[in-house]
């Protein structure tokens, strides 16, 4: 990570961000589930997807929004996420979906490049919360 130091965070481009944002997350979840005890491979993709997918990431962001959950800086932050344009979309999802996807996750990697792993912690703690009471609630 020797270059990174030498990087302005807040001038790295949302997409960037997203990419970090996306791995934290990723690498968060997994561990998530094989601590709750979900140990078999196909199970783990299967679950992990409810987490990941930007279907539920845009869901999560909406809800923290309309929660007043984010601070103005990473408001900021949503917002350059939200307006990168990736120029590609997910086949299986809106745009709208993903440009929230992206948003979520360029605050993640954000907060992680800068190394705020408490507030990092506390928005996937947030975000499997509020997955898995919507899984509760659609089963």
């Amino acid at each position: 990570m020797g270059e990174l130091r030498d990087v302005d965070v807040k001038q790295v481009n949302a997409l960037a961000l997203a990419y970090m944002g996306d791995a934290v997350l990723e690498i968060a979840i997994r561990e998530h589930l094989l601590r709750s005890g979900r140990v078999k491979p196909k199970v783990l993709h299967r679950e992990a997807t409810h987490y990941v997918s930007a279907k539920a990431q845009a869901m999560v962001i909406r809800k923290m929004i309309d929660e007043g959950f984010f601070t103005e800086e990473e408001l900021a932050i949503l917002r350059r996420g939200r307006n990168a344009k990736s120029g590609s979309v997910p086949k299986n999802t809106d745009v709208q979906t993903y440009n929230y996807s992206s948003a979520f996750e360029a605050v993640l990697g954000y907060l992680h490049l800068l190394g705020r792993q408490q507030r990092v912690e506390e928005i996937i703690a947030y975000t499997i919360r509020t997955v898995e009471e919507k899984n509760e609630v659609s089963k």
